[in-house]
C-alpha cells in the first residue's frame, strides 16, 4: 500500500499482526474473526514473515533506486546515482537480496579486500611497538609478557565485517529466493576469515579511498540495510525480517546535506538543526526555542532559514499552516527577511509575503521522482535562488 493510504482490511494470524505491530511500519488493530485493519504509521519499507508480506511504499511509488539514493546522500556528500543502481523487483526484498549479491559479487570478483589493522597483543617477544603505560600499569617490574601493538595486513578489516554481516542478515530473510539465497551463501562463505558484527554493535567506522574503490558500493548499500533492517525470530519463534524507513527524517537529512553542499559554493558557512531562543525569559523552564532545518551565516549573523516538509500541503495530514507559522517564528527569532520552506513534491514555486512584515516565505518543491542527478541541479537552484535574495536584500 502507499504511505498516504487509509489502510486495509485482511486475514491475519496473531503471530504476524504481533510482528507487523512491533515492527514500527504498520499498525494491525483486531476487528474480529481473525480480521485486521491494517495502516501506515508514517514510515516506509517492508515486512516479511513465513505467511505474510507487508509493503508501504513512499508516495509517487518511488523505486529503490530513488529510496537508496536518498537515504546514501546524507552519509556520503558527493554519493551519485551510478553507485547505488538497483536492481528493481515487484518486491522490496528481492530487489535488495539481489542488488547485494549483485554488487557483492563485483566487489569480490578480484578476490576478498585485504588492510592493515592495528593488533593490541601480549607476546614474549617484541613485535611492533611496546606500549610502556600498559606494560606498567598491568606488569610492573615484569620484563614478559609484553605489551605490544602493531600492523597486521588481513582480511578481517571494517570494510569486510560490514559487508558479511549485510550478506548475513540478507540471507535470514524469509523466502528469499532459492538462487539468490545460494549466491549470498556462498558469498559470505569467502568472508568466514573475517570477524562476525554481533547483532545490535555499531558498524566499524571505514574511509573510501582508492584502495577499497571496488568496495564502495556494495558498502553504501550493505550499512543502508543495516541500520535500517532486522532479521530475527519474533514472537512465536517465526522468522520476521524488516526494512524500515521514515522518509521524514531521509528527506529531512538529505535535503541538509545537499544543500548545504551547494551552498558552499558562496560566501558564508551553514549550520543544520540550528537551535535559537524565541522569547525573553528569566528562568530556563520558560525559554522557548525554534530549530529551523537549515540556517545560512554571513559574518557570524544568519541571513537565511530553511525548514524541510516531506509531506507536500496537499498531503493528508500535513498542516500549510502550521508549517508557516513556524518559519515566521523562526525569521523573526533570527531576523533573517526570507525562509525557504523545502516540500517533497512536485509543483511551481510560490512566494507568500506575510502581512504587516517584511517577511517572505517561498515554497520549494522538491520532486524526488526525478533522477537523482536532476534532484540536486534542484537544490542547487534552491541554493542559488536563496543567494540571489540574500544579496538583493543587501542592495536594498
Amino acid at each position: 500500500m502507499d504511505e498516504l493510504s487509509g489502510g486495509v482490511v485482511d486475514r491475519l494470524d496473531a503471530d504476524s499482526a504481533a510482528s507487523i505491530n512491533a515492527s514500527g511500519l504498520a499498525k494491525a488493530s483486531p476487528m474480529g474473526m481473525g480480521l485486521y485493519r491494517i495502516e501506515p504509521v508514517g514510515m516506509v519499507g517492508s515486512i516479511r514473515t513465513p505467511t505474510v508480506q507487508l509493503e508501504i511504499q513512499p508516495k509517487g511509488r518511488l523505486g529503490l533506486s530513488r529510496l537508496l539514493f536518498l537515504l546514501s546522500y546524507a552519509g556520503d556528500q558527493g554519493f551519485r546515482d551510478e553507485t547505488v543502481a538497483a536492481v528493481e523487483h515487484q518486491d522490496l526484498w528481492s530487489a535488495l537480496a539481489d542488488s547485494l549479491a549483485r554488487l557483492a559479487e563485483r566487489a569480490l570478483n578480484r578476490g576478498v579486500l585485504q588492510g592493515y589493522l592495528t593488533v593490541d597483543e601480549s607476546l614474549r617477544t617484541v613485535k611492533g611497538r611496546i606500549r610502556i603505560s600498559d606494560q606498567i600499569s598491568r606488569r610492573p617490574g615484569m620484563l614478559v609478557p609484553l605489551e605490544v601493538s602493531y600492523d597486521e595486513f588481513t582480511e578481517d578489516i571494517a570494510e569486510n565485517r560490514i559487508l558479511r554481516a549485510a550478506l548475513e542478515r540478507m540471507a535470514q530473510v524469509p523466502r528469499v529466493r532459492p538462487d539468490v539465497l545460494s549466491r549470498l551463501r556462498q558469498l559470505k562463505g569467502k568472508l568466514d576469515a573475517v570477524t562476525r558484527l554481533h547483532s545490535g554493535a555499531s558498524l566499524p567506522p571505514w574511509r573510501a579511498n582508492r584502495m577499497n574503490l571496488r568496495y564502495h558500493a556494495v558498502l553504501r548499500l550493505a550499512e543502508v540495510i543495516l541500520r535500517n533492517s532486522s532479521a530475527e525470530a519474533g514472537d512465536g519463534a517465526q522468522r520476521t525480517a524488516s526494512f524500515v524507513v521514515d522518509m521524514s527524517r531521509v528527506f529531512e537529512e538529505f535535503v541538509g546535506v545537499a544543500l548545504r553542499e551547494a551552498m558552499a559554493a558562496y560566501p558564508g558557512e551553514m549550520r543544520l538543526q540550528y537551535g535559537a531562543l524565541l522569547n525573553e525569559a528569566v528562568r530556563d523552564s520558560d525559554r522557548l526555542t525554534i530549530r529551523p532545518d537549515a540556517v545560512h551565516f554571513l559574518g557570524g549573523r544568519p541571513v537565511v532559514a530553511y525548514d524541510t516538509k516531506y509531506n507536500a500541503a496537499t498531503d493528508a495530514g500535513a498542516s500549510l499552516n502550521a508549517d508557516h507559522y513556524a518559519m515566521l517564528a523562526s525569521c523573526t527569532a533570527l531576523q533573517v527577511p526570507t525562509a525557504w520552506l523545502v516540500y517533497a513534491g512536485s509543483g511551481e514555486m510560490k512566494l507568500r509575503r506575510v502581512l504587516n512584515t517584511d517577511i517572505d516565505i517561498v515554497e520549494y518543491p522538491l520532486d524526488l521522482s526525478r533522477p537523482p542527478a536532476e534532484i540536486l541541479a534542484a537544490v542547487a537552484d534552491l541554493a542559488e535562488q536563496s543567494w540571489g535574495e540574500v544579496v538583493r536584500q543587501a542592495l536594498l
